[in-house]
């Protein structure tokens, strides 16, 4: 029960941070998802050099991580031009090339933990920009409505395969990796996702000037792609964790273990979304 109560005002205070984060203004965002993105990273690479036997450099990783999410930021708001990349491929030079001087056995674990970093984390969180920056006649305005929804979606679909599966549970969905997932949760998940999706698609503010009217079936193939992308996010989290013999990334959240727990589904969804949106939500 003490759990329960800890996981719940735990899961409370996050929704509202994050939510706030989105909403409130493009600063915001700034701040709590380069946040986000650090502490991930950090995560992330301090379990590598624990349980991996590799030996990466943490701070300059997680520099790097969080440099990209600011400099997309930046990209995407028009504050400054392609020049703010160039500090993020210097210090991939320099994770590149510093192997050359350290002169280890583990080179190549090292490079591929390091740039997994970057592919898995912060590239992921840095593309979040995209979904919520629209181009429209008039210049950048910030539309938070795609970023928020996803979220939103994958909420909807973690209660509901947390509902469903513990109804009707059956069926492993994939016991090699995570035992208590079933085909029966996910189903449910994916359910509740779509009610969530028309709902949002009921009541969202459509202002003709940012983007097109969209309609219930694009969001529910929204939701859709969100929801399976999502499950494989958190599948490929459980099987890294599997491997390195761990039972949660951290515990910088009582009750819901690490920051890469907690992101697991999003690293997947993100660049799903952003594909899905500038390929048929804004061309139909």
């Amino acid at each position: 029960m003490k759990n329960l109560i800890t996981r719940s005002i735990t899961g409370f205070i996050f929704v509202i941070i994050l939510i706030g984060g989105i909403v409130l203004s493009p600063y915001t965002l700034l701040v709590l998802f380069t946040a986000i993105t650090a502490l991930t990273v950090w995560e992330f690479t301090t379990i590598a050099n624990k349980h991996m036997n590799v030996h990466v450099n943490r701070f300059i990783t997680t520099f790097a991580a969080a440099y990209f999410f600011i400099a997309v930021w930046a990209f995407n708001t028009n504050i400054m031009g392609s020049e703010v990349f160039i500090p993020y491929l210097i210090s991939i030079l320099y994770l590149l090339v510093s192997e050359i001087y350290l002169d280890r056995d583990d080179t190549i674990q090292n490079w591929a933990i390091t740039f997994m970093a970057q592919l898995y984390i912060a590239l992921p969180f840095a593309s979040f920009n995209t979904l919520c920056f629209i181009n429209t006649p008039s210049g950048v305005t910030y539309y938070y409505w795609y970023a928020l929804s996803l979220f939103i979606f994958l909420w909807a679909s973690d209660t509901g395969a947390y509902l469903f599966g513990t109804w009707l549970g059956k069926h492993r969905l994939f016991p090699r990796i995570s035992p208590k997932k079933s085909w029966e949760g996910s189903i449910g998940g994916g359910v509740t996702a779509i009610v969530a999706s028309q709902v949002i698609a009921y009541f969202i503010p459509f202002t003709a000037s940012i983007t097109p009217m969209m309609s219930h079936v694009l969001w529910a193939g929204f939701a859709t792609l969100v929801v399976i992308m999502g499950t494989w996010g958190d599948l490929v989290e459980s099987l890294f964790k599997r491997k390195v013999g761990i039972k949660d990334s951290g515990n910088i959240l009582p009750g819901h273990g690490g920051m890469l727990d907690r992101f697991d589904s999003s690293l997947l969804a993100i660049p799903a979304a952003v594909v899905y949106i500038y390929t048929i939500m804004l061309n139909l």
